[in-house]
């Protein structure tokens, strides 16, 4: 996949479009420890998998960890305004966490641009569903709204 870059008069033909999947990526033991150091969110479903696996099978994957991988992940699917001198992370205004990532999980993102609207004279915010598919498992991980503001 590659990033979508739209000039800012052709943003509108982008609403309702998809813009692809990513590739899969493993979530593995070592990440799941370094985010739970940065967060110091230790909680033993996702640091002990002997306390963890008669819960879930394994350790899983703080939902944090896996929504902040739309910041890397998601590059390859972005829609990005020709001439922007930077985009920024403008939040998100929904997300739901429907099922664990355990620990070893493939997982990538579909996106769809949902709404672009020209918040000032050069100002764009863009608002995304982003789903996160866990390879071999019938519901996703999440499904967010994110918002990703470009400024040219």
């Amino acid at each position: 996949m590659a990033l979508t870059i739209v000039k800012p008069e052709d943003l509108k033909d982008y609403i309702g479009k998809e813009l692809g999947t990513t590739e899969w990526f493993k979530v593995d033991q070592d990440r799941i420890n370094k985010f739970a150091d940065a967060t110091e969110d230790h909680q033993f479903i996702h640091v002990d998998s002997e306390k963890a696996s008669p819960i879930f099978g394994s350790t899983i994957a703080h939902g944090f960890l896996s929504l902040s991988l739309v910041a890397g992940l998601g590059k390859d699917t972005a829609l990005v305004v020709e001439g922007a001198k930077m985009g920024l992370n403008y939040g998100l205004d929904k997300v739901r966490f429907l099922s664990p990532v355990a620990v070893g999980s493939r997982v990538r993102l579909h996106t769809t641009i949902m709404d672009i609207t020209e918040k000032n004279p050069g100002q764009y915010l863009v608002k995304a569903s982003v789903t996160m598919e866990i390879e071999g498992v019938e519901k996703p991980a999440y499904i967010a709204e994110t918002l990703s503001m470009w400024i040219t």
